[in-house]
């Protein structure tokens, strides 16, 4: 199975949150965007899906870009594959009222909970762009778990 359709624990408050990532198309190149989908453990038909299109002024993962990778145009980026990333996206997502408590899948534009993360982010923490670079990886600040990528064949 894909690495992005495998879903990753994290453990907030005593609750087992399932997450994902995933790049998908709706033809070849139309519609082109990054997704983060949440759900509870307990609760697996319940999910949220955060989805972030290809649209001006934001940048998503690409031919130059590591999966995952999201930033807009005033240098601001996040990695969806790091934990501490998830979990401010789900902070976020609570304090706004979008997780979903009914069966079914709840998909909401990500931009706007992106933009509250990097109003929050302190001028003077690390958050170094990402290079266009099959082995660059999105610094998050306060996120100790990084992963290098290997460069494709």
């Amino acid at each position: 199975m894909r690495r992005d359709r495998v879903p990753r624990r994290l453990v907030v408050d005593g609750t087992t949150w399932l997450w994902s990532v995933r790049h998908r198309h709706r033809n070849r190149h139309d519609d082109c965007r990054e997704s983060l989908t949440l759900r509870r453990a307990d609760a697996p038909h319940a999910q949220l899906r955060l989805v972030f299109r290809a649209v001006p002024g934001r940048l998503i993962r690409d031919a130059y870009w590591p999966s995952g990778a999201l930033g807009d145009t005033h240098g601001n980026n996040l990695n969806l594959h790091e934990p501490g990333v998830v979990r401010r996206f789900l902070d976020e997502a609570s304090a706004r009222g979008l997780l979903p408590t009914a069966h079914g899948v709840h998909e909401v534009d990500g931009w706007p909970l992106f933009d509250a993360l990097a109003v929050r982010a302190s001028p003077g923490q690390d958050q170094r762009p990402v290079r266009p670079s099959s082995r660059a990886v999105a610094a998050v600040p306060a996120v100790e778990v990084r992963r290098t990528l290997r460069p494709s064949r």
